[in-house]
């Protein structure tokens, strides 16, 4: 039997293809008020807070909603493309499911929004899978720290150095990797211009869940770490 207690998954990238929600959320909110979308504005907008970015719109447009109007809209035309657009990586399910199988406890570790999370996990059938959902705001740091997956490990009940992270991101990896978790990076192609970092920063680097399947995952990671 696997050494492996529970794995630990993100959200955005790595089990669910969502990255490109918010360039398009961006696109058709001007595009609704007749301005274009500038490569400018794409790029100021990459890696702002939701009340950052909406006071940079604000101002930059004139537009008269408030800040926490304009990130309900935001967050409004977002869920509707979660629930009905995002849709599930191919063999996700079939990975989960063999998990639950091997009694592998799961648990998601993200910085997303319940607001979204919770449709497009159960449009996607995936809801029933998760043990445990955390949120980067329960904690107050970011997935370049360890706190996020130690707080999920806990809310497992299983310690960290029995924990596997899938991550699609660096600093997520990092992240992990701090808690004393193995870590598997997921091949997304919002982070193309990561893969050799990601490559040697994890344990191991995959190109979807294809490669997971009816493998021990303690031994897939192992030969890299001891």
């Amino acid at each position: 039997m696997s050494k492996t207690k529970a794995a630990i998954f993100d959200l955005d990238g790595t089990i669910i293809d969502s990255m490109y929600v918010w360039e398009k959320v961006d696109r058709d909110f001007l595009t609704q008020r007749g301005i274009p979308v500038t490569a400018e504005y794409t790029e100021a907008m990459r890696g702002m807070f939701f009340e950052t970015a909406a006071q940079y719109t604000i101002e930059k447009y004139g537009f008269r909603e408030s800040v926490e109007e304009i990130v309900q809209i935001w967050l409004d035309m977002a869920r509707r493309e979660y629930e009905f657009g995002v849709k599930a990586k191919p063999f996700v399910r079939e990975y989960l499911a063999g998990l639950k199988k091997e009694n592998v406890k799961i648990g998601m570790a993200t910085s997303s929004n319940p607001y979204l999370l919770e449709p497009v996990l159960k449009s996607n059938g995936l809801e029933k899978y998760f043990d445990e959902i955390c949120y980067t705001s329960e904690v107050g740091k970011n997935k370049a720290n360890p706190d996020i997956y130690l707080y999920t490990a806990k809310k497992l009940g299983v310690q960290p150095d029995k924990c596997v992270v899938f991550e699609d991101i660096p600093e997520g990896i990092s992240g992990a990797g701090k808690a004393g978790m193995r870590t598997v990076a997921v091949y997304d192609k919002a982070s193309e211009e990561n893969i050799e970092a990601l490559k040697k920063s994890a344990d191991k680097f995959i190109m979807g869940f294809d490669e997971m399947l009816g493998v021990d995952l303690w031994k897939e990671t192992e030969s890299d770490i001891l």
